[in-house]
């Protein structure tokens, strides 16, 4: 069939349904919700059998839905309505919910239901829920949806309110003053459930140090309290501890509320100055600053079972500032030291990385200059990912990949992913970036020249699968987060133990100074930097302009062509 999909932005739910519609031969094509005309427009050109809406901050025009069948995916149990619905589940300490596939109708969140899926709710961020539990259920309940609208025999079942088995209800939408966190009352869980509940956006409105701010990124701490409830008692690297009436809770992120154009920052970062004043907590054991710490805000983390050893670097939305690229080459470094035959990059649990950060890149003072040192210091890790000769490596993505850092996971022996991620192989989104991480080196040699010029040129979000089928993934593993990470173990241990090791570490020695020989990485790396160079210091601002509406989340004024592929000027529908 012909599917419009019509979304806010291409977010990861709308990029996930994308990839799954497309592997099922459906026709795609995408517009973003930026007014009715434009909506209107775009289901003239397309005229698809259907529409189906992922991510929408309004009502669909009757004069789409009552002319064509809409699917709206609502974050909800049967019978939930209202704006907040993921927001008020998380606050309220929701045991189980789930995703609702409706048909739009002129009742918002009303009408009648295609297929719908429940999950148990996990303390977790508002933003990590619907990265996995949410993109799930949704993923499952749209294809059975479109299913049983293709079959044309499903008649989607009305929802009344009065039937005591709906358990969901209408709500407001969730405002500051029901997110206001009381320092004097609330203990560290209440706290976090409402930091969690707001996480990703709109953040909690609060003060930090006298100063307006939004509050993101919370995380509990089972050691370390004191202090008046709502100090600042400790930071370390680029969160803040603060006390509650019952322990204490790191804060990884904040805006400032008093600038038009503030953004999210490290929270240590924006407040740098009055920090001075305040003890830092550093993450130290007797032998290294990486070992796990109990419930702990950590950023870094090592651990080791038998001959693997297992580096986690759970950077917030998978951004890897330069002072953060020094501190994981360090910590990789360090690893590559100790006595384990392989060692396994596992990222984060909702990211592995998407390369330098965009958002610390544009509050330097020089965000030309930042992004020099940003990009230089990717680039001094995944060489020494390359370079690493005595063990082997393995990225283990459980999260989303994206620009760089699939690249960067790509320095690794071998990458296997969780059936489920998404990965966007590319620069050209930001600004025609063109990207380093040694890309020129490592994608050809996985995929051949012309599968490299296809995937950079691409645009689009790849499915693990799909990265599979290019050559770009080694292996899709399981999709369930726990089962992969017990998958990865122990895969992972028995190449270590096995036989051959020996043989496959002298042949990965051997192909890279025969690589070496016939091109130095420090050739690839010029050649890369000096492309770079023109995005960063050049005359085109392409990237600098592309960087400032990301960071600053500008609504879109219109739907990129790669994405709204009826807008074309060779479109036309298939007789």
């Amino acid at each position: 069939m012909r599917i419009l999909i019509l979304c806010h932005a291409f977010n990861s739910l709308s990029q996930r349904l994308y990839c799954e519609l497309g592997a099922r031969g459906h026709q795609l094509s995408v517009e973003f919700d930026i007014a009715d005309s434009v909506a209107e427009e775009a289901v003239a050109l397309f005229r698809p059998a259907l529409i189906v809406a992922p991510y929408l901050r309004r009502a669909i025009p009757a004069s789409i839905w009552r002319q064509h069948t809409c699917l709206v995916v609502h974050p909800g149990i049967v019978g939930d309505r209202g704006p907040s619905a993921l927001d008020w589940a998380i606050q309220q300490g929701e045991q189980s919910w789930g995703v609702t596939v409706l048909q739009a109708t002129g009742e918002l969140d009303a009408g009648p239901v295609w297929a719908s899926e429940c999950f148990p709710m996990r303390a977790a961020r508002k933003s990590s829920i619907y990265r996995h539990e949410v993109t799930e259920a949704a993923t499952c309940a749209v294809l059975r949806a479109v299913e049983r609208f293709s079959g044309g025999a499903f008649v989607p079942i009305p929802v009344d309110p009065a039937d005591a088995a709906v358990r969901g209800r209408a709500r407001p939408p969730i405002r500051q003053a029901d997110r206001a966190i009381d320092w004097q009352r609330d203990d560290s869980a209440a706290v976090l459930a409402r930091l969690n509940a707001a996480d990703g956006f709109p953040g909690v409105a609060d003060q930090l140090f006298g100063e307006a701010c939004r509050l993101f990124d919370g995380w509990r701490e089972d050691t370390l309290h004191g202090g008046p409830p709502g100090e600042v008692i400790a930071w370390r690297e680029s969160a803040i501890l603060r006390a509650t009436v019952d322990g204490a809770v790191w804060i990884g992120q904040v805006r400032r509320e008093d600038q038009a154009s503030a953004f999210k920052l490290p929270a240590t970062q924006v407040f740098a100055a009055q920090l001075k004043a305040v003890p830092e907590a550093p993450l130290r054991s007797a032998a290294n600053d990486l070992a796990p710490a109990g419930a702990t805000w950590q950023d870094l983390r090592y651990e080791e079972a038998g001959p693997v050893g297992f580096l986690h670097f759970d950077f917030y939305n998978g951004a890897m500032s330069t002072r953060q690229c020094q501190r994981l080459r360090s910590a990789w470094q360090w690893a590559c030291r100790r006595p384990v035959k392989a060692i396994v990059l596992m990222g984060g649990h909702d990211y592995w990385s998407n390369g330098i950060h965009l958002h610390c890149i544009e509050a330097a003072a020089s965000p030309a200059d930042e992004s020099w040192a940003n990009i230089n210091a990717i680039d001094d890790l995944a060489e020494a990912i390359i370079n690493s000769e005595s063990q082997l490596t393995i990225a283990a993505l459980q999260g989303d990949c994206g620009a760089g850092g699939c690249f960067l996971a790509r320095a690794a022996d071998l990458v296997w992913a969780r059936a489920g991620v998404l990965l966007n192989p590319h620069y050209r989104n930001m600004g025609n970036l063109f990207g380093s991480e040694y890309w020129t080196y490592l994608l050809p040699a996985r995929v051949g020249v012309e599968g490299a010029r296809t995937i950079m040129r691409n645009r689009l979000p790849m499915s693990a699968t799909a990265g599979v089928s290019a050559g770009l993934v080694d292996a899709c593993l399981a999709s369930d987060p726990d089962a992969f990470r017990i998958d990865v173990a122990r895969r992972a241990t028995e190449l270590a133990v096995a036989p051959e090791l020996a043989a496959r570490l002298r042949a990965k020695r051997a192909q890279r100074h025969a690589d070496e020989a016939l091109k130095p990485l420090a050739s690839y790396r010029a050649e890369e930097l000096a492309e770079l160079q023109r995005n960063f210091y050049g005359f085109d601002p392409s990237y600098h302009v592309a960087r400032y509406h990301f960071v600053h989340k500008t609504p879109a004024s219109w739907t990129p062509r790669h994405l709204a592929i009826h807008r074309d000027l060779g479109w036309s529908v298939p007789r």
